[in-house]
């Protein structure tokens, strides 16, 4: 019979019976009573009150009724700690039972129950088990101090632990040595100092190497997880390492076999004998082929490990190039993977069935597998020179069969080989230009408006076509709209004399009438630039490209050196270092290659694995560095005279420069000046009258015209839909003016009746924010009209800790009803304006804050350089207080603070020519960090 029948009681007055089963004299009652507690707790009753009588059950022989009571007090003693003082007792006579199998029981609960008040009653019991004369009891000890370390980390230091677990490195038995590796790497990943643990030696490593023969394939990860972090200078003893390792290729666990790729990769890369590299690199190949027989969910792994192993070292592969050739049934994200590695290994010598399976791939039914084969080829055409010719003609058969979506992606890649082969191409045009009506996506309508305009002397009716795009300009994607504005000013400076009306009539639509803020950006720096000097015009807008290549996609050097270390791991999966996607892990820098780097031993520097550097790496040592620092003071604002941007909108901002180029066709030599009336008086384009923001930044450079407030206002969100609030439709966002926070609002009626008596009220938050006065709103709102409110708020309202800390709860009322909604305040409105602090208070209050309280967050994709990015944040009230360069990275000091008096302190660190920042927070109340890099992410990446 099954054990199902013990949780199908679910009568009343359990607790009862099962507290008198418990106690009773006879053992099979007792055991049978346990396994109804444990059945219960198991369906999430509380069972928690029967915990003296369970205890009381641990005095038993028998291991299955032992096991039971142990499970209950992992589950509960967290809850109930000092009843679980009653178990030490029991604990400690175990842990010297006969039975090794009671033995291990009773260390292995003891790491599991993260009491701190038990933990010091179990060292002496831990010790003993460390020593024990049984093998399994050892194995089990080891990864207790691993869980014990995770409690109390100074207790193992102190108690001389990692001492003991240094010694099991060289136990008897293999398992022991697995799981004392495994421990001592878990401690290693989680210490705080960036130190290792184990200086491995040549003896050390011998031990290690002798037990990965006979330990379970788990602990044969382990170990040679150990031994790819160990770093000799000797050839010969690396050598000896990797012909020992070399067998476990064949293993026919895939963690095992990416493991021993791993210290195999990295050994070679610290080898100078070419010719034992030159017989790994052989070696390897069978084993990574023979993972892609596996089932799917393993291939992917594999492939992504492969793609990294083909980005070091691609004559690993570079003759297995038919095993990535896509079969069928495999899944999409095997697929484009093979797809991706294909490219990689793509050479002269294999181009013509590469070439050969794209082409049929690209006949297939997946829509995106086609996509990204018709891209491929693109890529091997700018890869492989020799083949550019053979994949253009491929690409040209592959238009001929008119199916819409290939044909975009083939214009797309086209376009980029013209760039790669400049002048040698261009007699495809044509083609290309009879499926311009078929071009319905944005990113190969701007492929093909970049061709016309690159190659506009080419094409007789290159206005014409350019025109029939202009017809739509606003309703056109972004990328696409600034293709066509290029692509007319590059048609202008070559053919002026017939398109003057077309390029006056794209800069209109771009300057006066776009809200996009890169759109006017570039219109005014062309309007500028045609108007001023005609020449330098020329020399900008159609300068001599740099050729693009194939080259950058692979990964940044380090980033792959990284990678490399962590193959086998998600990092490798992921292609990102694990400090990206673990919370909290800073990880170890690790170095592929530690030659440069390493000291007289031939043991890797602190340099390779030092944690990344805190605020405030050693307060010992670099207080008075970070005293020193030069500081970013605040750029001094100027002062303008109120004169509104409109009052230039009688100016004509062209000129006379457009004359000047219908003057020849020569434009290095300024024509004769034309009379004014040349040009009838709607050539003068004004500027609107529109608040310049920060992203119209160049404005001022280019006209002279004062630069508004910089401060970030965030979109309107629809905050209440027209269903909803029964007709009422509610936008609206925050923003902050004059030191005061203000809530924006539209209210639209959708509803056929009129509405008034408009109110609002807010629900207590963690900010206290609150109306500052009553709300006014254009009454009565008529059906289909729609009424702006600017509703100032005060920070003085009841408080109460939301989730999110920024969230806010709204109920607005009118006649027809009241209406509920939940908004989320940027943080950075509550950024107060005095939240500058000196230097010296921000280093005493960084020392104050526990170092647990600092949290690490990456920011990707910010393309500013560390004035720009401080400029940006002090508009917004986050402050600069010092900035130094570390290692070459630029790092900035922060501070600001909010309406509610908290202060936060930031750090980000930013490597120049790279799009991503890492930044720490640190803070009295962690809670707010994860809301600080929201508020990071919305100001750097708008």
């Amino acid at each position: 019979m099954t054990d199902a029948k013990y949780f199908a009681n679910t009568k009343r007055g359990e607790l009862f019976e099962l507290k008198g089963e418990l106690n009773s004299d006879k053992k099979e009652k007792r055991r049978e009573a346990v396994k109804k507690v444990i059945a219960s707790m198991t369906v999430g009753k509380d069972v928690s009150s029967l915990f003296p009588d369970v205890v009381n059950c641990m005095q038993t022989d028998n291991l299955e009724l032992k096991k039971l009571v142990y499970l209950y007090l992992m589950n509960y003693a967290k809850s109930q700690p000092d009843m679980a003082i009653m178990a030490v007792n029991t604990f400690v006579r175990d842990c010297d039972d006969p039975n090794p199998l009671i033995r291990a029981l009773a260390v292995r609960t003891m790491g599991c129950i993260r009491v701190d008040k038990i933990t010091e009653y179990l060292t002496e019991p831990l010790r003993k088990c460390l020593r024990d004369e049984d093998p399994y009891v050892r194995k089990t000890a080891a990864v207790c101090v691993a869980k014990l370390h995770d409690i109390n980390a100074s207790m193992v230091e102190e108690q001389g632990f990692l001492d003991l677990l240094r010694e099991l490195l060289s136990d008897s038995n293999p398992m022991v040595v697995a799981n004392a590796v495994a421990a001592l790497s878990e401690i290693n990943e989680a210490s705080s100092t960036g130190q290792p643990l184990v200086e491995f030696n040549s003896q050390t490593i011998n031990k290690l190497l002798t037990a990965l023969n006979e330990c379970t394939e788990w602990g044969q990860v382990f170990i040679l997880d150990a031994l790819a972090n160990y770093s000799t200078k000797d050839d010969r003893e690396a050598q000896s390492i990797c012909e020992r390792v070399t067998p476990r290729l064949a293993h026919a666990n895939a963690a095992v076999v990416l493991s021993a790729v791993k210290v195999l990769m990295k050994f070679m890369e610290r080898m100078n004998d070419a010719e034992f590299v030159s017989t790994l690199t052989k070696k390897l190949a069978p084993p990574l082929v023979t993972l892609l027989s596996s089932e799917p969910e393993v291939q992917y792994v594999a492939l992504r490990n492969i793609n990294l192993i083909v980005q070091k070292r691609p004559d690993i592969l570079k003759h297995e190039m038919k095993v990535f050739f896509v079969k069928y049934n495999d899944p999409i994200y095997v697929k484009l993977e093979k797809l991706d590695i294909m490219i990689r290994l793509a050479s002269q010598a294999n181009i013509t069935q590469v070439l050969a399976e794209l082409k049929e791939y690209a006949t297939e039914v997946d829509v995106d597998f086609v996509r990204k084969a018709v891209r491929a080829i693109g890529r091997c055409a700018i890869k492989v020179e020799q083949s550019a010719e053979r994949c253009v003609a491929t690409l040209l058969d592959l238009i001929q069969t008119k199916v819409n979506y290939v044909v975009q992606e083939a214009i797309v890649v086209i376009k980029d080989i013209f760039r790669k082969y400049p002048n040698k191409y261009e007699s495809i045009i044509s083609t290309l230009c009879e499926n311009l009506d078929t071009l319905d996506e944005p990113e190969a309508r701007a492929s093909m408006i970049w061709i016309i305009g690159e190659y506009a002397e080419r094409i007789d009716n290159a206005d014409e076509l350019l025109e029939n795009f202009l017809e739509g300009f606003h309703d056109e994607n972004a990328q696409v709209q600034l293709s066509l504005l290029t692509a007319i000013v590059k048609l202008f400076l070559k053919r002026p004399t017939e398109t003057q009306e077309v390029v006056q009539q794209v800069l209109s639509l771009a300057t006066q009438d776009s809200d996009n803020p890169d759109l006017r950006d570039r219109g005014f720096i062309y309007w500028r630039l045609l108007s001023t000097d005609p020449a330098a015009a020329k020399e900008v807008v159609l300068a001599e490209k740099p050729l693009i290549s194939e080259e950058t996609d692979l990964l940044e050097p380090t980033l792959l050196d990284e990678l490399i270390c962590h193959i086998g791991s998600l990092a490798s999966v992921y292609h990102k270092p694990p400090s990206a996607f673990v919370e909290g892990k800073t990880g170890l820098r690790k170095s592929l290659n530690p030659r440069s780097g390493s000291g007289d031993d031939g043991q890797l520097s602190n340099a390779t694995n030092e944690q990344q550097p805190t605020v405030i790496p050693s307060q010992e040592t670099l207080i008075g560095d970070l005293l020193s620092l030069e500081l970013n003071p605040p750029p001094v604002q100027p002062t303008y005279t109120t004169s509104p941007i409109n009052s230039y909108s009688n100016v004509d901002i062209l000129g006379g420069g457009l004359d000047t180029l219908l003057g020849g066709n020569d434009i290095s030599q300024p024509a004769p000046p034309v009379p004014s009336t040349t040009f009838p008086p709607t050539a003068s384009v004004p500027i609107p009258p529109v608040p310049v923001s920060s992203t119209s930044g160049l404005l001022g450079d280019i006209f002279g015209i004062p630069v508004t407030s910089t401060f970030f206002t965030p979109p309107k969100e629809l905050w209440l839909s027209a269903t909803d609030g029964k007709g009422l439709e509610l936008s609206g966002t925050f923003t902050r003016r004059n030191g005061a926070i203000h809530m924006e609002m539209t209210f639209v009626n959708r509803a056929m009746q009129s509405m008034t008596g408009f109110a609002i009220q807010f629900n207590k938050n963690s900010f206290g924010l609150a109306p500052g006065q009553p709300l006014t709103v254009q009454t009565p709102l008529q059906p289909n009209l729609s009424s702006d409110a600017s509703l100032p708020l005060s920070t003085n309202g009841p408080v109460q800790k939301m989730n999110p800390l920024t969230n806010l709860q709204v109920a607005v009322k009118n006649n027809v009803g009241i209406f509920y909604f939940s908004a989320v305040v940027p943080l950075h409105v509550y950024c107060v304006e005095d939240g500058s602090m000196d230097k010296r208070v921000f280093l005493s209050t960084w020392k104050e804050i526990p170092s647990q309280n600092e949290l690490q967050f990456p920011i990707n994709g910010v393309n500013l350089d560390a004035d720009a990015i401080s400029s940006k944040l002090q508009s917004n009230n986050v402050f600069t207080i010092a900035k130094r360069t570390v290692e070459g990275n630029d790092m900035l000091y922060q501070s600001f603070k909010l309406t509610n008096n908290m202060w936060i302190l930031a750090e980000l660190k930013i490597q120049p020519g790279s799009p991503d920042i890492q930044l720490s927070v640190k803070s009295r109340v962690t809670e707010i960090a994860s809301c600080v890099h929201k508020m990071y992410e919305i100001l750097l990446l708008n």
